[in-house]
């Protein structure tokens, strides 16, 4: 019972950012993939490969083009992304079954681990609309002085976080097992060392600032899934 306990009390200290520096990866696994150049594109069969955590995602499962991102809640310019640029980019591509867009877990601290366990505790439908909210929010919760737990908690309750289900979530080792491993398995087999960073049809995407970003990867893609017109036909004469 007291080993359970430590454990527990060891996991929460690590989990909750209660010290304000201690860091949750070693930061290896992204060493070794800044060392490598990443790649201009990558498998898309190994990118889609199911793996612990269940995609967050929205759109149609049929469209033509998968957007995936990889991001961080704690990283401002994901924010940008997603308080900026996704609105639109949703209009433009989502909303008209065009693409099929995927965020995935890419924590670079603490805090921002903690905030895709919360996350991951909520519906896939529910999941989304809070990582929105976090990202709206973040100069709220992420960036403010102090111990910036109760400040994450104040931007939970919303979502249906209780106390109890909050300290339960982020208390839940194995989750935090398949983050970490998700997050692993990106640097090695995708090279992510920045977030936001952006798959389209496996072709790779960094340093987005705007729709057309997208839309220069994106219209060819849809051009060409669009298939030949077809061939125009003469008109039947009037019968005599």
């Amino acid at each position: 019972m007291r080993h359970a306990k430590k454990r527990v009390n060891a996991a929460r200290a690590a989990i909750l950012f209660a010290t304000g520096v201690a860091v949750l990866f070693s930061g290896i696994g992204l060493a070794r993939a800044q060392r490598a150049a990443p790649a201009a594109e990558v498998s898309l069969d190994e990118l889609m490969k199911p793996t612990d955590l269940p995609d967050i995602a929205v759109g149609s499962p049929d469209a033509k083009i998968t957007v995936v991102e990889y991001s961080s809640l704690t990283c401002p310019h994901c924010a940008h992304f997603a308080t900026k640029v996704f609105p639109d980019f949703k209009t433009k591509f989502i909303d008209t079954g065009k693409v099929r867009f995927i965020t995935r877990d890419f924590p670079l601290d603490n805090l921002a681990a903690a905030a895709s366990m919360l996350a991951r505790c909520l519906d896939n439908d529910k999941a989304f609309a809070f990582i929105d909210t976090l990202f709206t929010t973040q100069d709220t919760w992420a960036h403010g002085e102090g111990n910036p737990v109760p400040r994450l908690f104040e931007v939970s309750k919303p979502a249906g976080f209780t106390k109890e289900s909050f300290d339960k979530c982020l208390t839940d080792q194995a989750l935090l097992d398949k983050v970490t491993a998700a997050r692993t398995r990106a640097g090695e087999k995708f090279q992510i060392n920045s977030t936001p960073t952006f798959f389209v049809n496996g072709k790779r995407l960094t340093g987005v600032n705007q729709v057309e970003d997208f839309a220069k990867l994106i219209n060819p893609l849809l051009e060409a899934n669009a298939g030949p017109a077809a061939p125009a036909t003469d008109p039947k004469p009037d019968p005599k």
